[in-house]
């Protein structure tokens, strides 16, 4: 059985992009279902070219409803992924998928995290204090921003002259790279637990 995975994200989806692709013929995880509280979210139309069913939500049914929980129940998902996800996860969510909800942040935390820290606000924040390097994070969501435990990270270096286009493609890099690969080793531990239990 193919460990069952949702992708949460509010944009572009480059991210979203990298784990289609690195999980289209995958012999023990899918990607079952693309979540967006962006019904303008080019990140649809990557899920539509890739014929996965995609889900439009608005604050209502994410925060006052359990929607979508009920959706990820029915649909049997094992492994939640925020790839430029933008909302707090509800901890109804939270609660249901403990240690299974997983989330990428194009800094170094616990530094440059936080509600309102997210893309470009991040690379200006680290240009801005001059910081010799950056990087990303892949960490556990829990009920705050950023503030869950750090499961991975890369670093990059800063060059004086860097622009922000340029850290941020540096950080994206890193994430294509590695986001896709981190998430591959969860589904072999999920994996593993799992026949432990059986």
């Amino acid at each position: 059985m193919k460990k069952r995975i949702a992708i949460f994200a509010s944009g572009s989806g480059s991210n979203a992009q990298k784990i289609l692709e690195y999980f289209k013929d995958h012999s023990s995880a899918e990607i079952s279902i693309i979540l967006s509280n962006n019904p303008d979210a080019y990140v649809l139309q990557r899920a539509d070219n890739f014929e996965i069913p995609t889900h439009v939500f608005d604050r209502d049914e994410f925060y006052h409803s359990d929607n979508i929980l009920n959706l990820l129940t029915s649909l049997q998902i094992d492994l939640v992924v925020l790839a430029g996800f933008l909302w707090l996860i509800p901890k109804n969510l939270i609660h249901a998928f403990p240690n299974r909800i997983i989330n990428i942040h194009p800094a170094l935390l616990p530094s440059y995290g936080g509600k309102g820290m997210y893309g470009n606000h991040v690379h200006q924040a680290v240009l801005e204090a001059k910081e010799p390097e950056s990087g990303i994070t892949i960490h556990y969501v829990n009920e705050r921003f950023d503030e869950g435990k750090i499961i991975y990270q890369a670093k990059y270096r800063i060059d004086p002259d860097d622009t922000i286009e340029l850290i941020q493609f540096k950080g994206q890099q890193l994430e294509h790279l590695h986001y896709p690969k981190v998430i591959e080793n969860i589904i072999k531990e999920l994996n593993t637990s799992s026949q432990q239990t059986q």
